[in-house]
């Protein structure tokens, strides 16, 4: 028979607890307990009115103790290595796609002293999984996601494509191949390119379309004119600075940053060298976050339909929850958003 030590007891939180509904009703512990827990020796009417008390005092059960006794958590896990502009326009559209299913929603930032660690989501999924979700929407993983949880997984901007669990992207390779042909059609020639993580599929695909598209249009990638920022900010300006120091005749007119976040500090950089965007400089994104609209200039990019991707994340989650066939790998469609950065080419 389950007790009270199943379950949280007086907290001295203000928490309502077992002992708080029992009272309420004039019932003993157990008999709550049991109503909690569906099971049978107890009166219809006595259910109706210990529900009725667990709905007007809020009680709730621990995720903790619920899970020891075999019972879903009613949770979904959201694990992201930091909380960003990209991980939070996902994290929307997973909310609003979660709402009225009955799943409450978990986020956990696996990033530890500013350095996102390989394998954080590994860990993370070993020590929360069962125990405070019942399935998990990793955000960009570290590493390639293998072995079982005991939970379904869907991945979001997966490390290596459609290996492993299910997973959510967009088309990467069509979106820089977009963006690059945007600056050649201006007339740009000496296109420079800030990479994302080199593990990643993602960045892997991006750098295939600035090259597939400078190959088309017959223009040889210059390797001076590239830089591997991983994505980061930090990097990505210093990077601007080495590219926007070369001399005026061999810098780049363009450069195509593999993410948003790697473009904003273009733009500031380009600002303090006294270098004109988009007269002098045109520089272009990937994301559509929302600080790329409000940049100064607004920034053009390549959207990624992030709300979307969140919502379809979760869309695979609950029927992967629920036994229901589904598409293990997801792709959507990218777009161009021509804002103020990018303009046809000066001739000097």
């Amino acid at each position: 028979m389950t007790t009270a030590s199943d379950v949280f007891g007086d907290s001295g939180d203000g928490r309502v607890t077992i002992t708080d509904v029992a009272r309420s009703v004039g019932v003993s512990v157990a008999t709550v307990s049991k109503v909690v827990n569906g099971r049978y020796g107890v009166a219809p009417g006595t259910i109706a009115r210990v529900q009725a008390a667990i709905a007007e005092l809020g009680y709730e059960t621990s995720l903790v103790a619920r899970s020891m006794r075999g019972q879903s958590t009613g949770n979904i896990g959201v694990l992201v290595s930091e909380f960003e502009s990209y991980s939070t326009e996902l994290l929307k559209g997973i909310s609003e796609a979660v709402a009225g299913t009955g799943y409450g929603l978990l986020a956990y930032a696996g990033r530890r002293d500013d350095v996102t660690e390989v394998g954080w989501e590994r860990r993370s999924l070993s020590r929360l999984a069962r125990t405070l979700f019942d399935g998990a929407i990793v955000v960009t993983p570290s590493t390639l996601i293998t072995g079982s949880f005991g939970i379904p997984i869907v991945a979001v901007d997966p490390h290596s494509g459609p290996e492993g669990p299910h997973t959510v992207d967009s088309d990467n390779r069509t979106g820089a191949r977009l963006a690059t042909e945007h600056l050649l059609a201006l007339g740009h020639r000496r296109i420079g390119l800030l990479g994302g993580r080199e593990d990643l599929e993602s960045a892997r695909m991006r750098e295939a379309g600035w090259r597939e598209a400078l190959d088309a249009a017959g223009v040889a990638p210059d390797p001076a004119l590239v830089r591997v920022v991983g994505y980061r900010p930090d990097l990505a300006e210093q990077a601007a600075r080495e590219l926007l120091a070369l001399p005026a005749d061999v810098r780049p007119t363009a450069i195509f940053a593999a993410n948003d976040r790697s473009a904003l500090p273009v733009l500031e950089v380009a600002a303090e060298f006294g270098i004109r965007v988009p007269h002098d400089l045109s520089v272009i994104g990937y994301d559509d976050i929302p600080e790329a609209a409000i940049a100064s200039p607004p920034l053009t990019t390549i959207a990624q339909p992030l709300h979307d991707m969140g919502r379809s994340a979760l869309t695979l989650m609950l029927d992967l929850l629920e036994g229901r066939e589904t598409e293990r790998h997801l792709r959507l469609p990218t777009r161009l958003v021509e804002r103020s950065t990018t303009a046809p080419l000066a001739r000097r």
